[in-house]
């Protein structure tokens, strides 16, 4: 592999990769708004396993079924923030490989399209279980006293 570094290449490369780092930024942006619903879904746990012996019975009841739910939804999230992750770890790949490229005479088209196409797919997983997320919360939201 030989390395063909001139100022021309690294700008046009670094032109290539600004797309990518927008969307890197996007993905961040997500990240944090699920790390925000994660952590509400985290504290309402703490918060009715830590007043469950105070409830009476029929309340109780109430308070483990909506934890059972708070834990589907946790789970959901951390699948998601996963998918989410994945998804940012393999555009930093690409943007990896488009300097590598950009920089030698190797051909890495094909290995980029790919790449990048997997992180769309593991965006798009990540956003569908997200949506599932939260019409499970919407569906349990609950108005009032019981």
């Amino acid at each position: 592999m030989q390395f063909l570094v001139n100022i021309e290449d690294v700008a046009h490369v670094i032109q290539l990769a600004v797309a990518p780092v927008f969307l890197l930024t996007s993905i961040g942006a997500v990240l944090s708004v699920m790390t925000v619903r994660l952590s509400r879904c985290i504290d309402r746990a703490r918060y009715l396993e830590d007043n469950l012996e105070k409830l009476d019975q029929k309340m109780r009841h109430f308070a483990h079924v909506e934890l059972r739910i708070l834990w589907r939804r946790a789970r959901m999230i951390g699948a998601a923030l996963t998918l989410c992750t994945i998804s940012a770890l393999l555009i930093c790949t690409v943007v990896g490989i488009l300097f590598v490229g950009g920089i030698s005479d190797t051909e890495l088209g094909t290995a980029i399209a790919l790449l990048f196409i997997a992180a769309m797919a593991t965006l798009m997983l990540a956003l569908l279980v997200f949506l599932v997320e939260i019409y499970i919360g919407i569906a349990t939201l609950r108005v009032g006293p019981r």
